[in-house]
């Protein structure tokens, strides 16, 4: 079942994530970064696949430095789980999509 992807800001973050019925990805991102624009499609995909077990977030760090600073990220692509409004898993960096799968235990 597809799932739509959030494109969440500062101001709308802790209620779109606090919100979610589901554990939610959150991809931390920029457009200027490359490995984040090969991550952006698998992102897409997880969601078009999973996304009865999971809802998927992206945040611009460019457009929203305050939430990126409050969850520590230095380096994206970041890509953290939240279960229950809180974070339980961080991937940084370029991952294959299986690799994604397995981390945050969706086969």
């Amino acid at each position: 079942m597809a799932s739509e992807v959030k494109t969440l800001t500062d101001a709308t973050f802790d209620d779109e994530v606090g919100k979610a019925a589901t554990p939610m990805i959150v991809d931390f991102w920029a457009p200027w970064c490359g490995p984040c624009r090969m991550v952006g499609p698998i992102i897409d995909e997880i969601a078009q696949e999973h996304g009865d077990k999971v809802a998927i977030g992206k945040v611009n760090v460019d457009e929203n430095p305050g939430i990126a600073s409050k969850f520590g990220i230095m380096s994206i692509p970041t890509i953290m789980l939240f279960k229950d409004g809180q974070p339980d898993k961080k991937i940084i960096g370029a991952r294959s999509k299986a690799d994604f799968e397995r981390e945050f235990e969706l086969i």
